[in-house]
C-alpha cells in the first residue's frame, strides 16, 4: 500500500470517480486492451452517454459506431445490453450487490467485483490478469497465472484481502501487475514484495510449457470481423457479394460464417438481403 500511494495510476480518469455506471465503461473497455488505447474512447463515450438509461435509450448500431477502432465489438453489445437490463429492472441505476451484477448480460464475475470494489468499496477480490500474475508468482511460486487453475488464484487473493482499503488494495495489485510483475521483463527489484516473492525466491523457474507462437492477426477470424464492422459502419448495409470482395482473399470463402456469427452475436441483422448494424434500414 505504501508502493502503490507513490506509485499507483491514480490519475486514470476511471479512478475519480465511484459512478457505477463510468466503472463499468472502463472495465469493459479494458478488457484486452491497453489503458492508452482506452483512456479517449472512455472520455468521449460518456461525453455522448453519461448516464445508463442514456445508454439505454440509444440505439444499438449507435453504441457499435461509437465504439469503432477500440476492437472486440461485441463488448459495445454487452454493455448496452446490461444497461438495458438495468434500466428495465433498477429503474435507471446499476445494481449494487455483486451478485446482482453479475446477472446482467455480458457482465462475468471479474466485472461485476470489479464496479463493486471500485465505486461502492465492496470488499470483494478483484483478480484480472495483472492481478493474478501477482498472486500467482508472490504467493504460490508460479511463474505465470496460466498454470494456476482459476479457483486456486480466487483462494489466493482471499487470502490476502485486507480487513479495510480494500479498493485501493485490489488497485495495488491490478497496478503492480502492470507497471512492475509484468510478464515478460518483471522488474523484480522495483518489487515491494521482491523479499517475500516464492517465485523469485525459488530462483524465478520459467513457465513449464513454452507458449506457441500467435497466428497472424491478419489470418484470424477476429480480423476479418472486425473488417466487415467497420466497413458497414462507414458504408451502411451491403450484399454478401461487397462485403466478400472487400475482404482478403484468405478470409472471402468464410464470409458467410463470419455474417451468421456477427449476427448471433448482435452485432449485425439483415434486411432486404442486405447487411448492416442493428436497427439500420436497407437501402
Amino acid at each position: 500500500m505504501r508502493w502503490y500511494r507513490t506509485h499507483g495510476r491514480h490519475e486514470l480518469p476511471w479512478r475519480l470517480t465511484r459512478d457505477r455506471y463510468a466503472v463499468l465503461v472502463s472495465e469493459v473497455m479494458l478488457q484486452q486492451t491497453p489503458v492508452e488505447r482506452v483512456r479517449p474512447y472512455y472520455e468521449r463515450w460518456l461525453s455522448r452517454w453519461p448516464t445508463a438509461a442514456g445508454l439505454a435509450r440509444a440505439p444499438v448500431a449507435d453504441a457499435i459506431r461509437e465504439w469503432g477502432g477500440l476492437g472486440y465489438n461485441r463488448r459495445a453489445v454487452n454493455l448496452h445490453r446490461a444497461c438495458v437490463a438495468a434500466v428495465a429492472t433498477k429503474r435507471g441505476a446499476l445494481p449494487v450487490r455483486v451478485d446482482d451484477l453479475a446477472k446482467l448480460p455480458g457482465i462475468g464475475p471479474y466485472t461485476a467485483a470489479a464496479v463493486a470494489s471500485f465505486a461502492l468499496a465492496v470488499p470483494v477480490a478483484v483478480v484480472d490478469t495483472n492481478v493474478g500474475r501477482v498472486l500467482a508468482r508472490a504467493t504460490l511460486g508460479a511463474a505465470s497465472a496460466k498454470v494456476v487453475p482459476a479457483r486456486q488464484l480466487r483462494e489466493a487473493a482471499a487470502r490476502v484481502l485486507p480487513a479495510r482499503n480494500v479498493r485501493d488494495h485490489n488497485l495495488a495489485l491490478m497496478d503492480l501487475g502492470a507497471t512492475v510483475c509484468m510478464a515478460r521483463a518483471p522488474n523484480c527489484a522495483a518489487c515491494p514484495l521482491a523479499r517475500a516473492c516464492k517465485w523469485l525466491t525459488s530462483g524465478a523457474p520459467a513457465p513449464p510449457v513454452a507458449a506457441r507462437p500467435a497466428e497472424p492477426f491478419e489470418r484470424t477470424a477476429r480480423f476479418a470481423r472486425g473488417h466487415i464492422i467497420e466497413l458497414l459502419r462507414r458504408s451502411g448495409p451491403l450484399g454478401v457479394d461487397e462485403i466478400s470482395g472487400a475482404l482478403p482473399p484468405n478470409h472471402q470463402g468464410r464470409t458467410e460464417t463470419y455474417l451468421a456469427g456477427l449476427e448471433r452475436d448482435g452485432l449485425l441483422d439483415q434486411q432486404r438481403g442486405l447487411w448492416g448494424l442493428p436497427g439500420v434500414t436497407a437501402g
